[in-house]
């Protein structure tokens, strides 16, 4: 683990990703954070159709706002719906009262923002990422990412960045804008090295950090097993076979393979924050373990001999 690294706390768990979370539930799982110390905290709208946003900044209400950071996100606007059914087909266990509709016009983005500081009851967040703009590129980049730095030279923002499950846009983020920072979920883990040869090697040139989301692969890493999550679905049989064999390896040199995968994730010097997805406050106190056990140097030198890691020096 890099001594940079910190761990933050990933807001979509608590608004009932895959399945429902009670109000204490994520409460708890929040204070759990702020007791380890934890005091950057990530939301959006996407998460729980609000719901996330609302749940944090009602957990985080009875601490100073100055002692702690957090992050919102872009380019999904809420709009009510009917609210028949449920959100279960977003990935959320959450009445589905309103639909997301792609924006990344500067009028959106202000909307948004304007939304999510409503149900977050707050006058300001600290950083606004626009949201997974992989298929809404050309809008994104003309207009979205203009009016976030807009909000950032009116003192609507401190920091803008982008928030996605890929590296190769994120790194044109680094190298094209004057973005702040960046968050990659998913492609700097145990299971999945993409970041290291584009984002990673980018952000540490141009100095922007890089905030790691999905350390556990949305499940995999955390539990292995063939029912396990992989990037929000079912796992495939060779990944799951694979984190097997990197559970076995971990416990073999005196660790697991959740202190592994953290470890891991924050390594790399361009690391800033790891993100952990925690439901409830058990959730939390594990990560927060795991996160501060040792890892030995031999784990790592046996999966780079076994060509479960790449060879080179990270982590």
């Amino acid at each position: 683990m890099s001594a940079a690294a910190e761990l933050g706390f990933g807001a979509a768990g608590i608004a009932g990703l895959y399945t429902e979370v009670r109000d204490q539930q994520a409460y708890d799982a929040v204070q759990a954070a702020w007791r380890h110390g934890i005091r950057t905290f990530d939301t959006a709208p996407h998460y729980g159709l609000g719901l996330s946003e609302r749940r944090l900044g009602e957990a985080l209400r009875e601490h100073p706002r100055d002692r702690y950071r957090i992050s919102t996100k872009v380019g999904r606007r809420l709009e009510p719906a009917d609210g028949t059914g449920d959100d279960r087909a977003g990935g959320f266990a959450v009445p589905a009262t309103d639909r997301r509709v792609w924006d990344f016009t500067a009028d959106g983005i202000r909307r948004t923002l304007e939304a999510s500081l409503e149900r977050l009851g707050l006058d300001r967040v600290d950083t606004v990422y626009l949201h997974d703009p992989d298929d809404h590129a050309e809008q994104a980049f003309r207009e979205g990412y203009p009016a976030l730095e807009d909000l950032r030279s009116e003192g609507v923002v401190r920091a803008i960045g982008a928030g996605m499950n890929q590296s190769a846009m994120l790194t044109r983020f680094v190298r094209d804008t004057d973005v702040d920072v960046v968050l990659c979920a998913g492609r700097h883990t145990l299971l999945d090295h993409g970041a290291l040869t584009d984002l990673l090697p980018a952000a540490l040139e141009r100095g922007v950090p890089v905030v790691i989301g999905g350390a556990f692969n949305s499940g995999l890493l955390a539990d292995p097993r063939p029912d396990a999550t992989y990037d929000y679905g079912r796992a495939p049989a060779d990944l799951v076979e694979r984190a097997l064999r990197l559970k076995e390896a971990a416990e073999h040199h005196g660790t697991t393979l959740r202190a592994a995968a953290l470890a891991c994730s924050a390594a790399h010097p361009a690391v800033g924050h790891v993100l952990i997805g925690a439901r409830s406050a058990a959730e939390v106190d594990d990560c927060v373990r795991q996160f501060r056990t040792p890892v030995p140097a031999a784990l790592w030198a046996e999966l780079r001999a076994s060509g479960l890691l790449p060879v080179g020096e990270w982590p």
